[in-house]
């Protein structure tokens, strides 16, 4: 029985086209990083400044769940460690799905077909609250995003499947098994 469910989300300082594509997602930086832990039943904010402690939250988790993890979040952290993030447990939630449908949905697409939710922004309206210095908005919406993550994720573990909407209007189902 996994015991400590973390689920994780971060936004970045700069886009994908301030530092040369997305080869180089290292170079984006972390602006917030939110992680909500089912064995503290809370969540809990990291700023930069924070990197550390935040990164050693992941460590110590049974399971990291989060969507598009492995492939952004991890490597936006791989800029501040030398651990490979990739050896913690982790369900990155967006390559279960692509896999079974052989192409990529985002959270917003899941979240609403599913419940009806929809993500509160999106990631380079927080780059520039970011550089405005709304810490605070950039928690909020990194917050909502990680709530939808854990929705989705306990909702496919107690259904075994999500819904999408194809490029149609259709509202599908994809089996899960998580």
């Amino acid at each position: 029985m996994v015991k400590n469910i973390v689920y994780f989300d971060l936004e970045t300082q700069k886009s994908a086209d301030e530092v040369g594509g997305w080869d180089h997602v290292r170079d984006l930086k972390m602006s917030v990083g939110v992680t909500y832990s089912s064995a503290r039943q809370g969540y809990r904010v990291y700023q930069e400044k924070e990197v550390d402690a935040l990164i050693r939250e992941l460590q110590r988790a049974d399971l990291v769940v989060g969507f598009n993890v492995v492939r952004f979040d991890y490597e936006v952290l791989h800029g501040y460690t030398v651990f490979d993030l990739t050896q913690i447990p982790t369900l990155d939630m967006l390559l279960v799905v692509a896999e079974t449908l052989k192409h990529r949905l985002s959270l917003d697409s899941i979240a609403n077909a599913t419940f009806g939710l929809e993500k509160t922004s999106e990631g380079l309206q927080a780059i520039q609250w970011f550089r405005e210095g709304r810490l605070y908005e950039v928690a909020e919406y990194c917050c909502y995003d990680v709530k939808l993550t854990k929705l989705v994720h306990e909702y496919g573990a107690r259904h075994r499947q999500l819904f999408y909407k194809n490029r149609f209007g259709a509202k599908l189902s994809v089996p899960v098994n998580w």
